[in-house]
């Protein structure tokens, strides 16, 4: 049933255009920079694994089961 009063839909605003895309082209200064923070991530990276002597699988080797004695006994 349709009424004499019905909503009327507004009307829509303009379409703008799209804004420029940034530049994609990196400076000198930027690339060092960058160059840098990935080196120092490396390196923190890196530091923590050459404390680890053992591998996933645990130690291999046979314990050593003998006490040592001492000199003249």
């Amino acid at each position: 049933m349709s009424s004499i009063f019905s909503p009327k839909m507004p009307s829509l605003p303009p379409v703008q255009p799209l804004p420029e895309p940034p530049s994609s082209e990196l400076s000198a200064a930027e690339k060092a920079s960058i160059a840098a923070d990935q080196a120092a991530r490396e390196r923190k990276r890196k530091g923590r694994k050459s404390t680890i002597l053992t591998s996933p699988l645990g130690v291999t080797e046979e314990a050593e089961l003998q006490k040592k004695t001492l000199l003249g006994s």
